[in-house]
């Protein structure tokens, strides 16, 4: 029986609610408070700001290079051979930013971001060709994987305008609107719709079959790529306001909640020929569930900021949910596994730190849209989950993944994790508490 102590926005005492869950009816009891601090937001202010922020803050800043170290072991040592990466060092710009523009410690976090705004600028940006470096060495001095991505460029695009939104300076502004002038220009895709992700130095066309930094052939477009440009172009159009920047928005809106979606099987794959012809063989005939669940709250935020209202999308947002939570879900101890095949039960069964970080975002998301308690159990039992297995409250930040067999494994941060996901999950699911219900 669920027991949790709260429902977020919710004004009234106790309620008893006989909730069709996951296809098996159930009885909940629900005692709701009129004041959601008492139960959900002491637990993840405390997440964030004493696991998640002190664990970044006094060990990734580069004070001698410029930018962030993000090489750390499963207990927080740090490890020989950091290497740089676009994708990782924006996403740590984004953390410092976003920190300063949610009110935590407003000045410490802006100088940390500037610390890794002006690594982006001076040492991963192309200056013959425009756009961001894959890949540079410690110093920034030497290119090891030159080529340009647009997962790469969008998270560059993501950060900085985040910054911009932070900090008000309006250098920071034009860079971003000079990053997404040249994704205009290099990168969309005007016949097709969408973007063309990967390109060598110079922005030509390398050959079709050969593998991009993605790992699949570089004529593919991702559907990970494109969700992770939506969330850039949301934050970009509401930062700048440019016409351009929300008709972009709107377009990567329509394929987002379309071009990627399985209609007959309710759920989203990954790999697609440049006209959005799904590829399905092998092994692209899969679910990623926390792409899904993250693709929902994604599409919400960006509608929200293009003015464009939810409820056409419903149903779809209820759909991509169900699946995950029929097929992806740890109905006994919380959480959801990596992946399956369609129709199927998870197969890839760890349980990784993101999907948990936005499991909790869009549920949270999905009962403020819809008014659905079926989600709050899933936000409780998840949010249940982290703090008891993913969180390392001795060492600092969350681990890479829990295997099925309930073991922490992988290192704390490399070139894919940073602390964004979860701390972001934190930040969204606070301000969603504190903000009345519309």
């Amino acid at each position: 029986m669920f027991t949790g102590n709260s429902l977020p926005g919710h004004l009234c005492a106790v309620v008893i609610a006989n909730i069709i869950f996951l296809g098996c009816p159930k009885l909940y009891a629900v005692h709701v408070e009129a004041d959601p601090t008492k139960t959900y937001i002491p637990r993840l202010e405390r997440i964030l700001n004493e696991n998640i922020v002190p664990f970044w803050r006094n060990k990734s800043l580069d004070l001698e290079h410029g930018g962030y170290t993000i090489n750390f072991g499963p207990k927080g040592e740090l490890k020989e051979g950091a290497t740089k990466m676009i994708v990782t060092q924006s996403r740590m710009v984004w953390l410092f930013s976003r920190l300063a523009r949610a009110g935590y410690d407003e000045k410490k976090h802006l100088k940390a971001a500037e610390l890794g705004y002006r690594f982006l600028k001076e040492k991963m940006w192309d200056a013959d060709y425009g756009g961001f470096y894959w890949e540079v060495d410690l110093t920034g001095d030497k290119k090891l994987n030159p080529k340009k991505h647009l997962y790469g460029q969008a998270f560059a695009l993501y950060s900085i305008s985040e910054y911009y939104l932070a900090s008000k300076r309006m250098d920071a502004l034009k860079f971003a609107n000079r990053i997404f002038e040249l994704l205009e220009a290099k990168c969309h895709d005007k016949e097709y719709g969408g973007y063309i992700e990967f390109f060598n130095e110079d922005w030509t066309a390398p050959p079709a079959d050969e593998l991009c930094y993605m790992g699949v052939p570089s004529g593919l477009k991702l559907m990970n790529t494109h969700l992770h440009l939506l969330e850039a172009m949301t934050t970009f159009y509401r930062a700048s306001k440019l016409p351009l920047a929300r008709e972009r928005l709107i377009e990567l809106i329509n394929i987002q909640s379309n071009a990627v979606v399985r209609k007959d099987i309710g759920a989203c794959t990954d790999k697609y020929d440049r006209n959005w012809k799904p590829r399905l063989e092998g092994d692209y005939a899969r679910v990623s569930y926390g792409h899904d669940i993250e693709n929902v709250w994604l599409l919400i935020d960006a509608c929200n900021a293009a003015g464009i209202s939810n409820q056409p999308f419903v149903d779809l947002y209820r759909v991509l949910f169900e699946y995950s939570l029929k097929y992806g879900y740890d109905k006994g101890r919380g959480g959801f596994y990596d992946s399956g095949a369609f129709n199927a039960s998870a197969d890839k069964r760890d349980k990784v730190w993101w999907v948990q970080a936005e499991a909790i975002v869009s549920a949270l998301y999905m009962h403020r849209l819809t008014g659905d308690a079926k989600y709050v159990p899933v936000f409780e039992n998840t949010l249940g989950f982290i703090e008891k297995h993913l969180v390392d409250w001795e060492n600092g930040e969350w681990h890479w993944a829990v295997s099925d067999e309930g073991r922490p494994i992988g290192d704390k941060a490399n070139a894919w994790k940073a602390g964004y996901h979860n701390a972001r999950a934190m930040i969204e699911c606070l301000e969603m508490l504190r903000r009345p219900r519309q």
